[in-house]
This record gives C-alpha cells, sequence and structure tokens, in this order.
C-alpha cells in the first residue's frame, strides 16, 4: 500500500511546484524516504580532519540504522554499522570519541578498528570469530569529506568527484582542524530543511547578518548581476582566471551544485563586518578574497569553500518532523585560536542564520499539516527547488516501480 500512496502522489505532483503533503508529514513517506533516499545512497558523514588518529571516531544515526566512522591503524577511514554482532547492541555510544579497540557495553565483545571480531568471551570452543565482523559500510573519501552509502550496491560517485575536486581541491581541505561545530534539531521535515537552504528568496526579509557578506544572486548570469553586480562580478573573475580558479558553474545536473560567486563589495567571508574570519589563509592561499565556493550535493550536505574557512553542513531526518542539523566550521590546521581567530567572530553568522532558517522550516512545517495547503508554485529564483524536488521524485519513483520520464532523476 505504500508504494501505491506514492504512486498516487507523484501522480498528483505538478513540477514546479512544491510537493504534494504527504511527502512532507507523513509517518508512512517518512519511512519510504529512508529506505528509497537514505538507504540507497551517498551521504555526506564528516570531514577527514574530524577524526585525525587511528582509532577516532564518529557516529551518526541514518533512519534506524547507527553508524561509526572511524580512523584506522594505517590512516585509511572506515565505517561500520554500529551494531555488535552478537545480540545486536550499539557498539559506540557517543558522538565521538577515540578508542583502541571497540567494545560492545553490553556482553565486551572486542573488535578490532578494521571491523574484525578479536574476542568474544565465554563463547564455546570452536566459535569462528571470523564469521562475525562488523558489517562494514561502504566509504569515498572526496576533497577531504566523507561519505558513505549503506546500500548493497552504491551508485558512482565519479561524476560528483570529478565535477566538485577542482573547485574544492585549491583549497586543501585536508590541511584544516575544526574550529567549531554546532548541531541543532529543527521541528521540520528533512525536505523542508533543504529546500529552505536552496533558495535565497527569503534571504532579504529573514537574514541580515548573512546578506553584510553573501550576494543573493545564485548564477553568474542572474538578470541581477546585469544591473548592480555586473562590475563585481567582472572584477572577481577576471581575479579567478588569473589564480587559476574554475568559477562557471559545474554539470551537476540534479545530484549536485558547484559555483565559485563573489562578496559584496568591501567584505571577504562571513562575518557579521564582512572582514576576514581567520588570519591565517587556507592552503597557500596569499589573495583573501576568493570568494565562496558554494557547494551541495542531495540529500544531505551544503559546504561553503572561502580563503581563510571551510562550513559543512549536514542533514540527517529524525523523523516525519525532526531534522538534525550539523555544522561544522574548518580553519587551517596551524591557525591558532584567541591569535589567527576568535570562534565567535567565526560563527556568528551562520549560527545566526541557522537558527533562523530553523524557525523558518519549522514554521513552513506546521503550515503544511493544515487541511487548508495545497503545492504552490515556485519563483524563477526558486529554480534550484526544481531540480531537489525533480530529484526527489526520482528516488521516490524508483522505489515505488513507477516509470515515467516526469519522474527521471539524474
Amino acid at each position: 500500500m505504500q508504494k501505491e500512496r506514492i504512486a498516487e502522489l507523484l501522480e498528483q505532483r505538478q513540477p514546479g511546484y512544491s510537493l504534494p503533503r504527504d511527502f512532507y508529514v507523513d509517518d508512512d513517506m517518512f519511512r519510504a524516504d529512508m529506505k528509497a533516499v537514505y538507504e540507497t545512497d551517498w551521504l555526506f558523514a564528516c570531514s577527514t580532519v574530524e577524526i585525525p588518529r587511528p582509532g577516532d571516531y564518529l557516529t551518526l544515526q541514518v533512519g534506524d540504522n547507527p553508524v561509526v566512522v572511524l580512523r584506522n591503524r594505517d590512516g585509511g577511514i572506515s565505517a561500520f554499522h554500529n551494531t555488535c554482532r552478537h545480540r545486536g547492541s550499539k557498539l559506540c555510544l557517543k558522538d565521538k570519541g577515540r578508542a583502541n579497540r571497540l567494545v560492545c557495553p553490553y556482553h565486551q565483545w572486542v573488535y578490532e578498528l578494521d571491523g574484525s571480531l578479536i574476542h568474544a568471551r565465554q563463547m564455546p570452543e570452536g566459535f569462528d570469530t571470523t564469521q562475525h565482523s562488523l558489517t562494514p559500510v561502504h566509504v569515498e573519501l572526496v576533497c577531504g569529506m566523507v561519505y558513505i552509502c549503506l546500500a548493497d550496491t552504491p551508485p558512482s560517485l565519479h561524476r560528483f568527484r570529478a565535477g566538485v575536486t577542482p573547485y574544492i581541491a585549491p583549497h586543501m581541505p585536508d590541511r584544516t582542524k575544526v574550529a567549531f561545530t554546532s548541531t541543532i534539531v529543527e521541528e521540520a521535515n528533512w525536505k523542508l530543511v533543504i529546500e529552505n537552504n536552496r533558495e535565497c528568496y527569503h534571504c532579504a526579509a529573514n537574514h541580515p547578518e548573512l546578506l553584510v557578506s553573501m550576494v543573493e544572486f545564485a548564477l553568474p548570469d542572474d538578470p541581477q548581476v546585469a544591473g548592480r553586480f555586473q562590475a563585481l562580478m567582472d572584477r572577481s573573475t577576471s581575479r579567478w582566471d588569473a589564480l587559476g580558479l574554475p568559477h562557471q558553474p559545474a554539470e551537476g545536473g540534479n545530484e549536485f551544485r558547484c559555483i565559485r560567486l563573489p562578496f559584496n563589495e568591501n567584505c571577504i567571508s562571513f562575518t557579521m563586518d564582512g572582514t576576514s574570519a581567520c588570519k591565517k589563509l587556507l592552503a597557500d592561499f596569499t589573495e583573501p578574497d576568493l570568494g565562496s565556493v558554494r557547494m551541495f550535493r542531495v540529500p544531505n550536505n551544503w559546504n561553503h569553500f572561502l580563503s581563510d574557512h571551510i562550513i559543512h553542513f549536514r542533514v540527517l531526518p529524525i523523523s516525519a518532523n525532526r531534522t538534525e542539523l550539523r555544522t561544522t566550521w574548518l580553519v587551517h590546521e596551524d591557525a591558532v585560536e584567541g591569535v589567527d581567530y576568535d570562534v565567535e567572530h567565526l560563527t556568528a553568522v551562520w549560527l545566526a542564520t541557522n537558527s533562523e532558517d530553523g524557525e523558518l522550516a519549522e514554521n513552513n512545517h506546521r503550515g503544511i499539516l493544515s487541511r487548508a495547503y495545497r503545492p504552490g508554485p515556485y519563483a524563477p529564483s526558486e529554480f534550484m527547488l526544481n531540480h531537489f524536488t525533480d530529484w526527489y521524485a526520482g528516488k521516490m519513483a524508483e522505489y515505488a516501480g513507477v516509470r515515467h520520464t516526469r519522474f527521471a532523476a539524474e
């Protein structure tokens, strides 16, 4: 019945409009989302620099699936289902930590960092530990970002990796460290959290802190650029071209977006006054104003790569009406807090923006619960919502077995 209901809702869907109500608020649709999207696609988990030493780990919850991502003894990164092979208890109970080995808190089965079971106390003679290793989760690293996939056979990340690497690699994310992390829970469906991020139609009325530095246009040929932003764009692109930094939109289809855009006049970073957030620039940069590489990938992350810091945003659904948003700020690995950067100055803009966006998404969710809700049309500036909802409809159509080109996911 669930798949039949999905098919009915997809038939009701109008491209260029918000989704039918149940896709946002229905518990059955949420469970379908987790099966159709979060258990089949690549998910941003963390930055590699969050787990720098062997034994460092980070945990996350993907629907009903607890996952642990860790640094191996050989320096590589692996991920496993965070579930003991004895009777299923969660192994790592903290959000992050460090362990020489993974020990189940229930019956003390002990696992090596490669997932192999090395001790199972009181088990009978002849018990085969090799048959009870932790269940692995697929891992791919893209420019210092850890992506995981729960699917048995994950989709290819080749186009994404090839598309974003030229933009992100010059910022050398592997030579950074964590300056601050914030996690909030929004009382809204995960798609509303994503949709809110995918448009700046709401920015002028809601984000005074962000718009000190960030230009509202999302494309270099946006009609706004032809007006007051054209000179800014021309100066910025000339400088980037001279530095060999790509800036035109990457060909990401509905899967991802990557573009370099300038800051407002006399601004060089995401701070309350537009000044630098960190004196120690990333990589080997000497130019403090490189604009911002804005990167997004379905279904759960967006990012900003600047000359002086990097910001990662990770979305994880909790329920039909609750979503976790985790934000991480990275600075140069040699930057010194209190000397090169001040945490409050570094984080103030996006802490304020996240709080404002959380309230907007929550109000959006409450309004969609109304029996009066009907899908509404997107404004031209909300073109990225078309990309996202078309992609989402394609994933749900594939899950429900609906074959229709209108729902084809790229």
